[in-house]
């Protein structure tokens, strides 16, 4: 989340007469993120987030719209988007998509705990059973495609060792099968920024505008890769094996997810090495904008490629 396209006090009041909500009393930017521009918005009816969309066209957007309203309904703690006085949740401000969600207690944590990386894993497994239902079509904007084409782009930026690591991830990606792996509706950004931790509950998760549907293991390596990893980019036994417990529990992980798990790990951490790489050299301006270190990807690539064996043995011991 950034600020790319200014909103006044004055342009939010005037947009606000299309809700009822009561009258504004703060506007606040919001500075964490990359891809689209997010306010708090106080009014004395309570605090929102008003996001408006850099990126995705207003034909995209409704599905997604759609599936956090989904979620919440079903008791998953996620944003429940407002509609304005026409009935519709996605209205239009100083020439972008604009919407109105409900904005939910807690904070982002920095370094979370087992008991909060088993708190995720729950939560996660119970939004990966809730989108069983829902049924409109996402496709995964950040695939395969995505990151062949994203890859040809960053790779003249490159020294040879990371060329070279480059080259030999997608060679990998080229026969990696995840045909068979349970599949359905992913978050496929839940990071520990996209996460409101109230105390060791989930009081929160964010930012569903990567959702997809993809394999259900792809959702979990990309959160593994942030919630689980030491500072040297390792992965910590201890905090994997609470988020898959934890998550085990709920959704009972199989045979087929078991064996690909090392690989969806590298496939994870490939897809946000190349999109802070795409960032760190073709950036987007904003007033507000939080730029993120490709570095930390690229070496939770390297660990998940040279540790194969070691995070097949954390999987085993997990459940």
């Amino acid at each position: 989340m950034s600020v790319f396209t200014t909103v006044s006090f004055e342009q939010m009041q005037q947009w606000l007469k299309g809700y009822d909500l009561g009258e504004l009393l703060d506007l606040q930017g919001i500075a964490s993120g990359i891809t689209n521009t997010n306010y708090f918005v106080t009014t004395d009816n309570g605090r929102y987030v008003l996001t408006l969309f850099e990126e995705h066209s207003a034909e995209e957007l409704p599905n997604f719209l759609d599936l956090m309203t989904h979620l919440a309904e079903r008791g998953i703690p996620c944003p429940h988007p407002v509609k304005n006085n026409a009935g519709r949740a996605l209205g239009e401000l100083n020439g972008k998509p604009a919407a109105l969600v409900s904005c939910l207690a807690g904070r982002s944590l920095d370094n979370p705990m087992p008991q909060h990386c088993a708190a995720i894993g729950e939560v996660l497994a119970r939004m990966h059973i809730a989108g069983a239902s829902f049924k409109a079509g996402m496709s995964n904007l950040r695939g395969q495609e995505w990151r062949i084409a994203t890859a040809a782009k960053v790779a003249p930026f490159l020294d040879e060792e990371n060329h070279r690591m480059l080259d030999a991830q997608l060679e990998f990606e080229r026969t990696f099968d995840t045909s068979g792996l349970p599949r359905g509706v992913i978050h496929a950004d839940l990071f520990r920024d996209n996460v409101l931790m109230d105390g060791d509950k989930v009081g929160g998760v964010i930012d569903f505008y990567y959702a997809c549907h993809d394999a259900l293991l792809y959702d979990i390596a990309i959160a593994v890769n942030d919630w689980c990893v030491n500072a040297d980019c390792t992965l910590d036994a201890v905090r994997v094996r609470a988020f898959l417990d934890a998550y085990h529990a709920i959704r009972p992980l199989t045979g087929e997810e078991h064996a690909a798990w090392p690989g969806m790990l590298r496939v994870a951490a490939m897809r946000f090495w190349l999109s802070r790489l795409n960032d760190l050299y073709f950036p987007q301006a904003g007033e507000l904008t939080h730029a993120k270190d490709p570095a930390y990807f690229e070496r939770i690539l390297k660990h998940s490629i040279a540790a194969r064996e070691q995070i097949l043995a954390v999987w085993v011991n997990a459940h």
